[in-house]
């Protein structure tokens, strides 16, 4: 069986902001909130726990740096060492300096494609997924605010109302 869920529409990010400030203080639960454009502070306001992405973007980095070491020590000095500009190729520490570029391109390289990858992953996106956005509203002006029903339908229409809500909507999820 689906669970219904209420859908609260405003048209104003300000209003918005206040309105899960005052539905989080009468202790519900919202289930997503969907905007047209990232809301400053809405993550904080919802109570969401930060993100670790962060973290992954660096590990994303050593990956790339160890890739750069290990691939240019292979190719420069062990495989085909050659003298280049009269600097001889039989010491990883003495080239060190001109191979600074490649060390940062390839951890900027791989940082950036592999958070774009676990990004993806992480989200459930992917070629010709079908969009799971509840109104088509909200990728053009409006915000909407959805929370699960359970047996309190009358008390949250109320709530809704009373923060701005410009439409109030009861659906199953």
């Amino acid at each position: 069986m689906a669970n219904k869920v209420i859908q609260a529409l405003y048209n104003d990010d300000d209003i918005l902001m206040l309105a899960v400030k005052k539905v989080k203080a009468a202790k519900y639960h919202i289930e997503e909130v969907y905007c047209p454009f990232p809301v400053h502070g809405l993550d904080k306001a919802m109570g969401l726990a930060p993100t670790r992405i962060a973290i992954t973007a660096f590990m994303y980095g050593l990956v790339g740096l160890a890739v750069a070491i290990t691939m240019m020590n292979y190719i420069m000095i062990e495989d085909w060492p050659q003298d280049i500009g009269g600097k001889p190729s039989f010491s990883y520490l003495e080239n060190m300096p001109a191979f600074v570029p490649i060390m940062f391109e390839l951890t900027v390289f791989f940082a950036a494609h592999l958070m774009v990858i676990t990004f993806y992953m992480r989200s459930k996106l992917w070629p010709f997924k079908q969009a799971e956005n509840p109104d088509v509203r909200t990728t053009d002006d409006l915000f909407l605010m959805e929370i699960e029903i359970h047996d309190n339908e009358a008390a949250l229409q109320e709530l809704l109302a009373d923060t701005g809500a410009v439409e109030i909507k009861v659906s199953q999820k």
